[in-house]
């Protein structure tokens, strides 16, 4: 199989990758409330909704660290989208193919290398 030169590899991924930062970032701002502190007032919420309200701010939380992840990830691509890395296997250094490519844009290793083989 002949690898996709790096400009064609670019023009099949950038937008994409561009697009679904793009997306994060909107969730990420639109769910900013929903992390913040929850506030222990004994007057205003009884134990029981303290308690749901501290466990939906754990679970914004966790889901906010995942986001985060992924953005940096996603960022990571683009900057080798940017050179000649994209594309190219962390670990053996062969091409990682245009299929898991297709799947995760972000992807850095190879099948091979990815399950240990």
């Amino acid at each position: 199989m002949e690898e996709p030169r790096p400009e064609d590899l670019r023009a099949r991924y950038a937008e994409r990758l561009r697009a679904e930062l793009a997306e994060l970032r909107t969730a990420s701002e639109a769910t900013r409330g929903e992390r913040r502190p929850v506030t222990l007032d004994q007057q205003s919420v009884g134990r029981l909704s303290r308690m749901d309200a501290m466990q939906g701010q754990a679970m914004a939380a966790a889901t906010e660290a995942r986001r985060a992840g992924r953005e940096r990830a996603i960022a990571a691509a683009l900057a080798r989208l940017e050179g000649e890395d994209f594309g190219w296997c962390d670990g053996c250094g062969e091409f990682i193919g245009l299929k898991r490519l297709d799947l995760d844009p972000v992807a850095q290793r190879c099948v091979a290398c990815a399950s240990g083989k």
